[in-house]
């Protein structure tokens, strides 16, 4: 790495968008491992995280945002509070929306959310899921999100395939400023092992369950060791909001909780490098999206806003801004 001549550039990029649009499955193919949870379910992400990508040019920190959309819950409101402070504390937008399909309007809401910054801040618009897009339908598609950002850079990208990530790259380091790093170049996200686990297994709730019962889940680690042959054991509850929701989380004789477990442990481990033993339980906290006091305790009270401070990490959360 050198900085020298001013040419080493560090800043945060917001990853911007509605629910599902992939947001997070970028963040991963960008830093080169998964750090986020991901799952065909909108509003999988519900805190911010960054992803650090370190080069020899400078180092983008994304922030992975949850998706804005209209708020049903205070949980909704909450996720819809640390997108907006994400906007607020970024050098750049990445605006990513599913160019597969028309815009919707949640992307409309999203792009009204951004044309209000102020200071304006500069806007890429990566039209994601290139893969499913034509050649011959790109021009029309294009030309309709293009309307709802009209200055914006714009970008086709596939997150899935890799299509033009490097320019898409290329287009956010432009909107750096010069700087030193504000992290370890070997740091890829904030977060500790036990926050990224948690996620992991909300992941696996969202990938088996069905309909509303995935999104009236929180994960709480209540344990997480390192024993001496270098596994780690977890422990964790997840809460749901009724005792009729408890019965299909556990499922038959503990089929869905085991499977739930089986697929949560196995991306702890892929993430992690060592072999995991996690043991799972299910309790009941009624109406807790709607519990001021509950979102507290899980860190989904809007945070207040703090300005961006320069410095090197010295653990796996180095100098959070």
């Amino acid at each position: 790495m050198t900085m020298e001549g001013g040419s080493f550039r560090a800043g945060f990029v917001a990853v911007a968008g509605r629910p599902n649009v992939g947001k997070s499955t970028l963040i991963n193919a960008l830093v080169g491992q998964k750090i986020a949870a991901v799952s065909p379910k909108p509003q999988t992400t519900r805190k911010r995280q960054l992803g650090i990508l370190t080069t020899d040019r400078g180092q983008m920190i994304f922030i992975d945002t949850p998706g804005i959309h209209k708020p049903q819950h205070k949980l909704g409101q909450a996720l819809n509070d640390e997108a907006r402070q994400a906007l607020d504390d970024a050098d750049v937008v990445l605006f990513l929306v599913d160019a597969s399909r028309p815009p919707h309007a949640e992307d409309e809401m999203v792009a009204r959310h951004l044309r209000a910054l102020e200071p304006p801040k500069p806007v890429v618009l990566a039209l994601n899921k290139a893969d499913l897009v034509p050649g011959d339908q790109r021009p029309a598609r294009e030309a309709l999100y293009a309307a709802l950002q009209p200055q914006a850079q714009r970008l086709w990208i596939s997150a899935l395939t890799g299509e033009n990530l490097p320019a898409l790259l290329d287009l956010l380091f432009e909107h750096l400023p010069p700087g030193p790093p504000f992290y370890d170049p070997d740091q890829v996200t904030d977060l500790y092992e036990r926050d990224i686990a948690a996620d992991l297994i909300r992941e696996a709730a969202l990938l088996h369950l069905r309909d509303e019962v995935p999104h009236s889940i929180a994960v709480r680690i209540d344990e997480y060791k390192e024993r001496e042959s270098g596994a780690a054991y977890i422990a964790a509850t997840l809460f749901v909001e009724r005792e009729s929701q408890k019965g299909i989380v556990i499922g038959r004789k503990g089929a869905m909780l085991k499977q739930i477990g089986i697929t949560a442990r196995q991306a702890i481990e892929a993430m992690s490098g060592r072999r995991v033993y996690l043991d799972l339980r299910v309790k009941v906290r009624k109406n807790w999206r709607n519990d001021p006091a509950f979102l507290r305790q899980f860190g989904f009270a809007a945070p207040p806003k703090r300005g961006k401070k320069r410095g090197r990490g010295t653990n796996s959360r180095g100098g959070r801004p």
